[in-house]
């Protein structure tokens, strides 16, 4: 007799069970604004698990943006088509203030929100449509530097547009850096800016420009005609799309990028032909106000990264627990209860530990960080941006696999996390950028020393044992190894960083992890353990198999 399989329970509402983002919330957000943004992401929650996952669906498979050249008289528009169902995606998740809030007063507070908030919204975004959250998050970039470097015109013209929530016309933001001879090495840019006499025109191709022909500003790396070669003869530029007229501004899309993934997102090549320009900021330090900027989509990729992982488990969990393999369902095997537990620690872990991250990056952004904040906040950035990257493309995969055969079918989600996952390892800098950065702050700000430092503080506060212990002892170790790493000369630190790197993750991962088993004990001690456990290979052939006894409590 053939045994049915039940269809597994669809997630309604990605927030109102996500035990680890609410108490995130009640540890960071005060009693009013806690409040509010409960009420909010409730609602934003149910809106991400419903219409906006299923337009992500038409856009990834059906919708996806599409070049339009010319119009009907042979004009050359370089327009962008989307779909409406992504146009109500942008409409609904820009009205709640996801990039807005960050710089205005939410109406019902009086008070500006902050990125903790605004990054639990992407968070929660990121489980249905990662694609979309690239154009939420260069918009985010757009606002942080015109509200911080822009003189006050400019701010004045465009700002208010960049952080609409509705009650002017949204513009959405882009930075375009990549050039086809340069990649990652900016300094090597060679878009020029030229003067007209009243105005700054650019001239050149950016080769990989993420939601061109649908921002309405993007920020823009350029040399000014006679400014020094490398990255420090850069200045910063707001380029409008259009003009008053509403005909583009001297800009050409020359095509756009068929991507593996995130295809919600338009990706294209862009040319500047007598582009008009407005300088943001000292002219001579286009190049550190980028990386600012870049700092932030660093987090902003962290952040759907786990995302992705969040949403990658909850389908594995639902997939699982309600399917039967060989008289049983899949949820009573050990095999499955193992990967499963394994799956929720590192979730809860990441997740965490990336959130910890922002509220130090709201403290240094607006400009109130000590030194030591400061580099710490570049330092953490660098490790857990590329962390996160490498565990949503693992734990994507981990979801197809408990899902079998089905896992690698459209029909499912599972594959587009996984191609929408693949592109947060080569966004915001490649693992081999990241680790160039860890070496830089090493050598030149002792950066290592700072992160010892504080982790041994955070350490000390805990009472918590043998979890404690574990992590002290780790802790040793990489202080040592981090002590060699400093005096080693620069190949065999290029060698050696990205390893590095890892290691000063998972400790502060797992420093996180103690913290909150000694805050909330019950599950959140159980998964501290699985996860040291796990991460430090700690288990020996034989020993308690601790995600099967605690697979009940955890779950």
């Amino acid at each position: 007799m053939k045994v049915l399989q039940s269809v597994p329970k669809r997630e309604t509402n990605f927030f109102e069970n996500d035990d680890t983002l609410q108490k995130i919330l009640e540890q960071m957000l005060d009693s009013e604004f806690l409040d509010y943004a409960k009420r909010e992401l409730q609602d934003f929650g149910a809106l991400v698990a419903g219409e906006i996952d299923e337009r992500a669906k038409h856009t990834d498979r059906e919708g996806e943006p599409r070049l339009k050249r010319y119009n009907k008289y042979g004009e050359e528009v370089s327009e962008i088509w989307v779909n409406e169902g992504y146009k109500k995606t942008v409409q609904q998740t820009y009205n709640t203030g996801i990039v807005g809030y960050v710089h205005k007063d939410i109406p019902q507070l009086g008070k500006k929100g902050n990125y903790v908030y605004s990054f639990a919204q992407g968070y929660l975004l990121s489980h249905a449509e990662p694609g979309f959250y690239c154009p939420v998050t260069l918009t985010m970039a757009t606002a942080y530097l015109l509200d911080h470097y822009a003189d006050k015109e400019v701010k004045e013209r465009l700002l208010p547009h960049v952080c609409s929530t509705g009650e002017v016309e949204l513009y959405e933001g882009a930075t375009f850096l990549t050039e086809r001879q340069g990649g990652s090495d900016v300094g090597a840019n060679v878009v020029e800016a030229r003067f007209d006499g009243e105005n700054y025109r650019l001239y050149g191709e950016k080769y990989f420009a993420s939601n061109a022909g649908i921002c309405g500003v993007a920020m823009v790396l350029a040399r000014i005609e006679g400014a020094s070669s490398g990255s420090k003869g850069l200045t910063l530029f707001a380029v409008p799309w259009k003009k008053e007229d509403g005909s583009v501004n001297g800009l050409r899309i020359r095509r756009l990028k068929d991507k593996l993934g995130v295809r919600a997102v338009p990706s294209g090549e862009v040319e500047f032909d007598g582009a008009l320009a407005y300088v943001v900021g000292d002219q001579k330090k286009g190049i550190y106000y980028m990386l600012e900027a870049l700092n932030l989509s660093r987090i902003c990729n962290a952040v759907a990264s786990v995302g992705i992982m969040r949403r990658a488990f909850l389908e594995a969990k639902q997939y699982v627990s309600n399917r039967s393999a060989f008289g049983n369902v899949l949820t009573n095997y050990p095999m499955i209860q193992d990967s499963l537990a394994k799956f929720a620690a590192k979730v809860h872990v990441e997740v965490a530990t990336t959130f910890d991250l922002i509220q130090l990056y709201d403290v240094v952004s607006s400009g109130k960080g000590t030194e030591k904040e400061t580099i710490l906040n570049r330092l953490k950035i660098a490790i857990i941006k590329k962390e996160t990257a490498e565990s949503a493309v693992k734990y994507a995969s981990e979801a197809i696999e408990l899902h079998g055969g089905n896992g690698y079918i459209e029909d499912f989600v599972t594959p587009r996390l996984l191609r929408d996952a693949q592109v947060l390892t080569v966004w915001e800098g490649t693992a081999n950028i990241l680790a160039l950065e860890l070496i830089r702050l090493v050598n030149k700000y002792n950066a290592h020393t700072l992160f010892i430092a504080e982790m041994f503080e955070r350490l000390q506060n805990i009472t918590i044992n043998p979890l404690k212990d574990i992590v002290m002892a780790q802790l040793n170790t990489l202080q040592d190894q981090l002590n060699v790493f400093a005096t080693l000369n620069d190949s065999m630190q290029t060698y050696e960083a990205k390893d590095i790197a890892r290691k000063m993750a998972l400790l502060y991962e797992s420093v996180v992890a103690v913290e909150w088993a000694e805050r909330y004990g019950g599950k959140y001690e159980k998964l501290a353990e699985i996860y040291l456990e796990e991460t430090w290979h700690l288990r020996k052939l034989g020993d308690r198999m601790k995600t099967v006894e605690y697979f009940q409590e955890i779950f």
